[in-house]
């Protein structure tokens, strides 16, 4: 027993000395603990994408894919999607054509284009007049309506202020 206790002893000496050089050597040849971990990663990642469990998995859901976007119901909603992301696509591109006719029009100082006739009586100002005034009525609306809607610090009440604004 003290014989095989000893060779023990003597080979994790030897084991010691083996790792400590093994280490100096990855040191010399610019290796990090981060290399070795990457190398592992990849090894392990190997050995289970060609283990059985792995490779009958993939063909079981292989199939059930092709169930799936073989069905009535997959082809139905795939294609209601489909149309869904083209009419929000359409509307997208009107919303920046709008956004680009306003920035076409704010080339002009907002006092000079508000005051031009042709510019106020041109179809994407009306468009846009009218949006905000809808939008205006429905905020006001709603302040109107509320019972606790908060008095202004000028003292006004609940009289909406006087607005002069073109919309």
């Amino acid at each position: 027993l003290s014989k095989v206790e000893e060779e023990i002893g003597t080979l994790r000496q030897v084991l010691a000395a083996k790792e400590r050089h093994c280490g100096e050597l990855k040191r010399k040849l610019g290796l990090t603990p981060l290399d070795g971990l990457k190398q592992n990663l990849s090894k392990s990642w190997h050995d289970v994408q060609v283990s059985n469990a792995y490779v009958k998995t993939s063909e079981k859901l292989g199939e059930w894919n092709d169930k799936v976007t073989q069905s009535d119901f997959y082809k139905k909603t795939q294609e209601t999607l489909s149309q869904a992301g083209q009419k929000t696509s359409a509307a997208l591109s009107n919303v920046g054509s709008v956004i680009r006719k306003l920035g076409d029009m704010s080339s002009y100082s907002i006092r000079h284009s508000i005051s031009m006739p042709a510019m106020r009586n041109s179809a994407t100002f009306k468009s846009f007049e009218d949006r905000v005034g809808t939008i205006k009525s429905r905020v006001v609306g709603s302040r109107e309506n509320s019972t606790d809607s908060l008095h202004s610090p000028s003292g006004a009440g609940d009289k909406p202020p006087q607005d002069n604004a073109p919309f």
